[in-house]
């Protein structure tokens, strides 16, 4: 059974690539807009893993992830925070609002890959 990802970014241009490797892998890819949407997704579909991007509009993926972690239908799913931000400021917040791992865009194909493997066998 293919392993279901959520991926939460506000660029198409992104949301196309992270879809492109995702799909190439065989992960079954969930798509949203938005932190928002992130949220009611991870709720209704329950990934196996999430991809949130921090920087979106409404709500940003800081606060969609400790949304995330922080209900109990979806505190298991784990995070993996996505962004040009790459102060060790903006990592050590992410992983106070739960995330599992932090990537810095722009993010190799194979470092995508080797991170959602491990946080999904966490």
């Amino acid at each position: 059974m293919h392993k279901k990802v959520l991926v939460v970014e506000d660029s198409q241009s992104e949301m196309a690539r992270f879809r492109n490797i995702l799909s190439n892998s065989n992960f079954e890819v969930l798509e949203a807009n938005n932190g928002q949407q992130g949220v009611e997704m991870a709720a209704q579909h329950l990934p196996d893993v999430i991809l949130m991007d921090i920087v979106m509009p409404e709500m940003n993926g800081f606060q969609a992830t400790r949304k995330i972690t922080r209900n109990d239908a979806t505190a298991h799913i784990p995070v993996v925070m996505i962004s040009t931000k790459n102060q060790e400021t903006d990592k050590v917040w992410g992983k106070r609002q739960g995330a599992k791992a932090y990537l810095t865009k722009p993010v190799y194909e194979a470092e995508l890959l080797s991170t959602i493997e491990s946080v999904i066998g966490q």
